[in-house]
């Protein structure tokens, strides 16, 4: 993460803006910042201004405050499966029904589900993660992309996106945002810079089109503003350039180690495991043999010191009991390669004596 940088931007704040950093400052958050963020927004196809965006406490707030906006207790939200556990924690918190439409493990959500879904029965709100989703690693087309808006047009249905995978591409372009074909203001965008440049920064944004009153709302009765000395710091970052350098890095090194986990599962699981192959983001997703329940692996891994994410974390209704995540956000060592060897012998012994 881009600590060094970020550190003595941050002092630099706190030294020479002291009046401002120790106030509030109401939603929609700092100028300054929402300015960088509008102008980096080509990067991801949409086009906004400052005007239109609200800066959050990173982006899982973002999500809150965007699905709290467009839904009421009660309401059905239609989700991918899987799906993030966070934003299953969010949807229960507020008391809402997730309905779980199937997903590529490449392509993302299965749009033609989702139409009959929004045809056949109340849908208040879709809330999904649209570029290297988590857990899964799937990325939509933008062809997928441009029917899914479609799609929600027809019916008239809010779209709570989480894009803050995006910019972890490995290779290439980074890929759009759903958001870069909405024209409507149906879309409530959420990102943050947590997975490129640092997560205790704990700031957010929202672009909440149409919802933008309701969300400014909610932040303001939630948490009444985002701490300012870390939005200042972090609009000088973006502007100073150093966020693009740093970005290219971080997505190399993610890049080198996802290979390094595959190669490793590949290497260590028996045959029959299957496994996803992402093209950006941290989190890969391994469908472990016939019989082999996930929940009791995670027992097993978690006695020696190895933590992995079993696949009913993941669903409402508890499913992917053979499936679990592995999270490769983290430089590779011999630790890694150790743990990797160690849970793949635990797979195999569950194989070998019949998945009990």
């Amino acid at each position: 993460m881009a600590i060094g940088p970020l550190n003595r931007l941050l002092g630099h704040v706190l030294r020479h803006q002291p009046a401002a950093c120790h106030s509030y400052d109401a939603p929609p958050g700092s100028a300054a910042l929402r300015r960088s963020i509008a102008r980096r927004g080509g990067d991801a196809g949409y086009d906004v201004s400052a005007d239109d965006i609200v800066i959050t406490s990173g982006a899982k707030e973002a999500v809150y405050l965007s699905i709290g906006a467009v839904t009421k207790a009660g309401d059905t939200v239609a989700i991918e499966s899987p799906a993030y556990y966070a934003l299953l924690e969010v949807l229960s918190s507020l008391g809402l029904r997730a309905l779980e439409i199937a997903s590529h493990p490449r392509h993302g959500i299965n749009l033609d589900d989702l139409a009959r879904a929004l045809e056949s029965q109340p849908v208040a709100a879709v809330a999904l993660v649209s570029n290297f989703s988590n857990p899964t690693g799937s990325c939509m087309t933008d062809a997928a992309k441009r029917r899914l808006v479609g799609l929600l047009e027809a019916a008239d249905v809010p779209l709570v996106e989480d894009d803050v995978y995006g910019d972890l591409v490995y290779e290439g372009r980074r890929p759009s945002a759903i958001k870069a074909f909405d024209s409507r203001g149906l879309v409530l965008y959420c990102s943050s810079y947590s997975k490129t440049l640092s997560p205790g920064l704990r700031v957010g944004w929202a672009i909440p089109g149409r919802y933008q009153n309701e969300v400014e709302l909610l932040k303001l009765v939630v948490n009444q503003a985002t701490a300012v000395a870390p939005q200042l710091a972090l609009a000088a970052f973006l502007d100073s350039g150093g966020c693009d350098r740093h970005i290219r890095k971080v997505r190399a090194m993610y890049g080198d180690q996802m290979a390094s986990m595959i190669d490793a599962v590949e290497r260590h699981f028996p045959a029959s495991t299957r496994l996803t192959r992402p093209q950006g983001g941290h989190v890969l997703w391994v469908q472990l043999p016939a019989g082999v329940d996930a929940m009791d692996l995670y027992d097993d891994a978690d006695r020696s010191g190895i933590r992995i994410a079993p696949g009913p974390m993941f669903s409402p209704s508890h499913g992917y009991r053979n499936f679990i995540r592995l999270n490769t956000g983290f430089p590779w060592s011999e630790t890694t390669e150790r743990q990797m060897t160690t849970l793949g012998r635990l797979v195999a012994e569950r194989v070998g004596s019949g998945g009990v």
